[in-house]
């Protein structure tokens, strides 16, 4: 909880007021059991009508002021919780933003997911009801008991009697319970992942028929977080019928020792009246507090788990600034590198561009391609070897920087709810010629006239155009920046031949300064690269132009004949 109380700070002085407001209120709600004792005892036997409307009056006036004082401080409380959460939230978002990717797989989407909403929610819950009954609660139990002590020390003894009990039973069920609050958080974590695939996927689900089968692993974690939620309710539900059955039994008690000290004489029926409403005050009061104690149990566990992506460390740390090399535009120096720390997914891989000239990538299906480019953007880094550009270290790059010199497309990239002109711009200032001058570039000029302008509204998702109508809008939004590096992983694949043929052709005549990396499936997109790699199993088993590597690459060879019919019509012009 430390690593939040950064964030209780500023609002001091607010919640101070606000629990001064508290206090005031609750010392109101305990002074009417009092007057109420003084109205028997001294004032009706004599019989005095002005007395008993002038002190009646009094008690009026105090439940009004603790109802105006509890309804301004609760009002108070909503608003700094609110504040405080906004700002958690707000860091909280901020922070996984800018997580590393290998941290961001550690932590899940999902989870952060959750940690970004239902988390919060908990620590929003904890700091407006530790406001509202935190203090509350403690003032009416303590102050309650004082005032008790004061009119009859042996029916206060009674009562004292059983607040060990109650305090030994919520010591118990809250440690219990903060361990299984963070496991229910796990499983729902777990939830969050099933429900984000079937939205995602709903198409591919449908598509196979696996609708029943999706409905019965959404069950599973459902039946999970249930038993999970019903677990940790059995135990925290102990709380206030324990703490309730332990307080009648007090109640019990003062009754029975107040009638017996009244038939003695050692007390009056105003203070066993007050007595009573005074243990309703105090019974009301522990239960606010376990109730606190439930909340402090959630939130303890949500804090801890809020904490742990606020307290990552920074990763991909920038280096120290070192004199660039005079080498290529882009270099893989003997580059290697593992996701999991097991097995390579990418081993001693080395090559070369020049400014303007263009790579291709080709290989099977995790053969290490994309891997490429998430090392070069630095999404991760390399386990061993150097990546450089204009022959500095891209570990001394600092990430703006580094960021600003690509123009990316990825395989599974994504279009926004908003205008084709938003969409491309991505809130960058960019004037609306250079929107229009890439939409060209990308074939997309004429398809955006056709529905209406840059102006036309986009859905979620991009689900209102075709498969190619999403990737030429974002090639378009990656060639409107004027990227130094332009990288397009796997981002023709749903455009026709004569488009993609056209597009590499505008691509060359319009952005021949760019270095581009090309990630593909057909050799017809990379095979007027100045360069192509031919990847498999993580390894470069072939490199070179189209023409070198149909001499001298068996799979790049077979790719090209499986895919062009022979090797003569693969080396002609698409």
């Amino acid at each position: 909880m430390k690593d939040i109380l950064k964030y209780i700070r500023p609002f001091f002085g607010y919640i101070a007021l606000t629990l001064f407001i508290k206090f005031i209120a609750s010392i109101m709600e305990l002074i009417i059991p009092s007057l109420l004792a003084s109205i028997i005892d001294d004032i009706v036997p004599t019989g005095d009508r002005r007395k008993i409307f002038l002190w009646g009056g009094m008690m009026a006036l105090c439940a009004a002021a603790a109802l105006l004082g509890n309804i301004i401080a609760n009002r108070m409380a909503a608003k700094s919780a609110g504040s405080i959460t906004e700002k958690i939230r707000h860091d909280l978002f901020s922070k996984i933003t800018y997580l590393s990717a290998r941290q961001l797989d550690g932590f899940t989407v999902p989870s952060s997911v959750s940690r970004l909403t239902t988390d919060t929610y908990n620590l929003n819950q904890l700091f407006a009801r530790m406001q509202r009954i935190g203090v509350r609660g403690p003032i009416l139990l303590i102050g309650g008991i004082i005032i008790t002590l004061i009119m009859d020390v042996g029916l206060t003894l009674v009562l004292v009697a059983t607040l060990p009990v109650i305090a030994l039973l919520v010591y118990i069920v809250t440690k219990k319970s903060v361990p299984l609050y963070t496991g229910q958080q796990g499983i729902l974590d777990r939830m969050v992942r099933v429900v984000q695939e079937n939205i995602t996927g709903a198409r591919v689900i449908k598509a196979l028929s696996k609708t029943d089968y999706e409905r019965k692993r959404y069950d599973r974690v459902n039946n999970d977080l249930a038993d999970a939620e019903q677990h940790v309710g059995n135990i925290m539900a102990v709380t206030n019928p324990g703490s309730t059955l332990i307080l009648n039994l007090g109640l019990t008690m003062v009754v029975l020792v107040g009638a017996f000290r009244l038939n003695s004489g050692l007390t009056t029926p105003g203070v066993i009246i007050a007595f009573l409403n005074y243990f309703t005050i105090i019974l009301n009061a522990m239960l606010g507090i376990t109730r606190i104690f439930v909340m402090c149990s959630k939130g303890e566990a949500s804090a801890k788990r809020v904490a742990e992506v606020l307290k990552a460390p920074e990763d991909l740390t920038v280096l120290p600034y070192i004199k660039p090399e005079e080498t290529a535009h882009i270099v893989f120096d003997r580059v290697s590198f593992s996701y999991e720390k097991v097995k390579d997914n990418l081993t001693d891989l080395s090559f070369s561009l020049k400014r303007g000239q263009t790579l291709g990538i080709i290989g099977a299906t995790g053969s290490g391609k994309s891997t490429v480019i998430n090392l070069l953007m630095r999404f991760y880094d390399a386990d061993s070897g150097r990546i450089l550009i204009d022959g500095a270290d891209i570990r001394t790059i600092p990430k703006r920087e580094l960021m600003k010199k690509f123009g990316v497309v990825f395989q599974n990239d994504f279009l926004f709810a908003d205008s084709v002109g938003e969409n491309i711009r991505y809130f960058r200032d960019i004037p609306q010629e250079s929107l229009e001058k890439a939409a060209e570039t990308a074939q997309a000029a004429e398809f955006i006239r056709s529905v209406g302008g840059m102006q036309y509204q986009v859905s979620a998702r991009g689900n209102n155009l075709s498969g190619g109508q999403k990737q030429r809008l974002l090639i378009a939004r990656a060639l409107a920046g004027n990227p130094e590096i332009l990288i397009l992983d796997d981002a023709s694949s749903a455009l026709d031949y004569r488009t993609d043929a056209v597009l590499r052709r505008e691509l060359a005549r319009h952005h021949s300064g760019a270095t581009s990396v090309i990630v593909a499936q057909r050799v017809s997109s990379i095979k007027g690269a100045d360069l192509i790699i031919v990847l498999e199993g993580g390894k470069m088993i072939g490199s070179g132009t189209h023409t070198e590597l149909l001499s001298s690459c068996a799979v790049y060879r077979e790719i090209a004949e499986s895919q062009m019919g022979t090797a003569g019509e693969a080396g002609s012009d698409a």
